[in-house]
């Protein structure tokens, strides 16, 4: 039997202070992965997590 697509997927965060600011203290992005049901969220998701360059909790955003 085949087995279906589920309606989680995996997704990638990236911080956006990272992306943004060239005169970090360290070169790098943050990023982490995760999952996310499509079915109940089908936009972007944003969550604030610990970005190690930035030193801090930053805004990361999911992308594609």
């Amino acid at each position: 039997m085949a087995k279906s697509k589920g309606t989680r997927i995996l997704i990638t965060l990236e911080c956006t202070e990272c992306r943004s600011n060239e005169n970090k203290r360290s070169a790098g992005i943050s990023r982490y992965h995760t999952q996310k049901n499509r079915r109940n969220t089908p936009e972007r998701i944003e969550l604030k997590k610990y970005c190690p360059h930035c030193n801090k909790s930053t805004l990361h955003k999911e992308i594609k």
